[in-house]
């Protein structure tokens, strides 16, 4: 199952889209503002994005290219705009496709298609992905490769797939009890003492100051979280 950002401040159109959407089995995501879409992404897999142009608080545009900064899925704007200046400054920050509004759903469904087959099918990122970056950290578990800097990093299993859920799961807050049965694969008994020995070895590996982390945060009385 693929999962979509619908965005507009339209609720209407948000709505509708969803109705469609849902019928082709899409998981559908929703948010009114470009700040509500960023924080979505960063806290769940989105394999494609239908965005709008004009929005409160966060614009399209705005909210693109800071999507941009981190994610390579699909991004579709929606917009009342039919201006060529706007297109071209859609696509050029990092926008894959544009439709202009009003639009016939039958042809949304069409683009969501395309766009995610190439996606999937092309070199883009997958469903199944096994690379992840966050600032300047990056994971490849087919290699079992963990490079900061550009320079490789020696982990141990444990701490590599520690890392691993966390990247997996950027912005999301996951407690030790979770990371625990995530990665020795049985129920938690008073062990989150366990967790948080490696968790202060993985900042010493890939945090620049382990003292002020960077990535890897703690939420107190909650848990532990990736953030770039």
């Amino acid at each position: 199952m693929y999962n979509i950002l619908i965005c507009d401040d339209e609720k209407d159109i948000v709505a509708a889209l969803e109705i469609y959407l849902r019928v082709e089995d899409y998981k559908i995501f929703k948010a009114y503002n470009g700040q509500e879409a960023l924080d979505i992404v960063n806290k769940n897999e989105i394999h494609l994005v239908l965005m709008d142009i004009m929005m409160p608080l966060c614009d399209g545009i705005t909210a693109t290219a800071r999507l941009r900064e981190d994610y390579n899925m699909p991004i579709i704007f929606l917009s009342a705009k039919s201006e060529d200046s706007d297109k071209i400054l859609g696509l050029n920050i990092g926008a894959d496709d544009y439709i202009t509004k009003p639009f016939n759903p039958v042809e949304v469904l069409a683009r969501v298609r395309s766009h995610l087959r190439r996606y999937t099918q092309l070199g883009g990122k997958t469903v199944e992905d096994y690379c992840f970056t966050i600032g300047n950290i990056e994971l490849n578990d087919r290699a079992k490769e963990v490079l900061v800097d550009g320079e490789r990093v020696s982990l141990t299993p444990t701490e590599f797939e520690i890392l691993k859920l966390l990247m997996k799961n950027k912005g999301k807050v996951l407690s030790p009890k979770e990371i625990y049965e995530s990665v020795w694969c049985e129920q938690c008994f008073g062990s989150e003492s366990t967790v948080a020995v490696h968790i202060r070895h993985l900042r010493e590996k890939v945090e620049i100051n382990p003292a002020e982390p960077r990535y890897l945060k703690v939420v107190w009385a909650h848990g532990y979280k990736m953030e770039g």
